[in-house]
């Protein structure tokens, strides 16, 4: 049986998780209590007006006030309530997006000096041999045959592990890509995986602009082949050095 302590333990846990979202749906409620408040004072504001002031004897600005101001006392704190709650929203949900950022930078950097030490263990053949059976194994999760191919200009098939699609495209224009936005970086400081898209001529996707790379860590495209379900040879292309977010900052 549950105590007391563990009910409460439990709930303020619950509470906090999503602090975000109750905090939003409380600034949509104040929005929406504020509009209906601030009606029901004006009709009421008009009725003491009308009772207290006529064509002939109107009253000046400040009496006005002096009325009715009590009457929008209850949508100005609703009001304000709502906007502390709408602020602490906002700032949750930053301070939890810059957290998960620096977690995320804390991780590649780990799998980044993890790769290079495999690399100095193993040799860079036994290496490639790896990402060739991960490429594989990759493509074998997911069949070209369950899958759309995007045709673009080029004949070789190849796969977007990133985006997990399949492509038709020019390896030299790939190259070229890489070689335009590792310039792009060197003239801007900075390009997003939206970029590099552009150049091959894919669309964008729904995290691709916030991911990039920038004069710490550049652009190097990594080639590996593979075989469809069907038994053809397929490109799969990734990267040396995963895009990363807030690539536009700089230590």
């Amino acid at each position: 049986m549950l105590k007391l302590s563990d009910i409460v333990q439990r709930t303020g846990k619950v509470v906090t998780d999503n602090s975000p979202l109750i905090l939003t749906a409380i600034g949509v409620a104040g929005t929406i209590t504020t509009a209906y408040l601030t009606g029901k004072a004006t009709f009421r504001a008009a009725e003491i007006l009308a009772a207290n002031e006529s064509y002939y004897s109107p009253l000046e600005l400040r009496e006005r006030v002096a009325l009715v101001w009590k009457e929008y006392i209850p949508a100005g704190a609703t009001a304000l309530f709502t906007v502390v709650a709408i602020v602490g929203a906002n700032r949750i949900s930053a301070r939890r997006a810059a957290a998960l950022a620096a977690a995320y930078s804390v991780m590649e950097r780990a799998f980044d000096e993890y790769r290079a030490k495999i690399v100095e263990k193993i040799g860079e053949r036994k290496e490639q041999a790896a990402r060739d059976e991960i490429a594989q194994e990759t493509l074998n999760r997911n069949p070209m045959s369950q899958r759309e191919v995007i045709v673009l200009n080029g004949d070789v098939l190849c796969y977007d592990a990133y985006a997990g699609r399949y492509f038709r495209s020019d390896v030299e224009k790939i190259r070229k890509a890489q070689n335009d936005i590792n310039e792009q970086i060197l003239h801007s400081n900075y390009a997003s995986l939206s970029d590099l898209y552009q150049l091959i001529g894919l669309e964008s996707t729904a995290v691709s602009e916030e991911v990039g790379w920038n004069t710490d860590k550049m652009l190097e495209i990594k080639f590996t082949t593979a075989l469809t379900d069907d038994n053809k040879p397929c490109l799969v292309i990734n990267f040396e050095v995963s895009p990363a977010r807030q690539y536009f900052r700089f230590s």
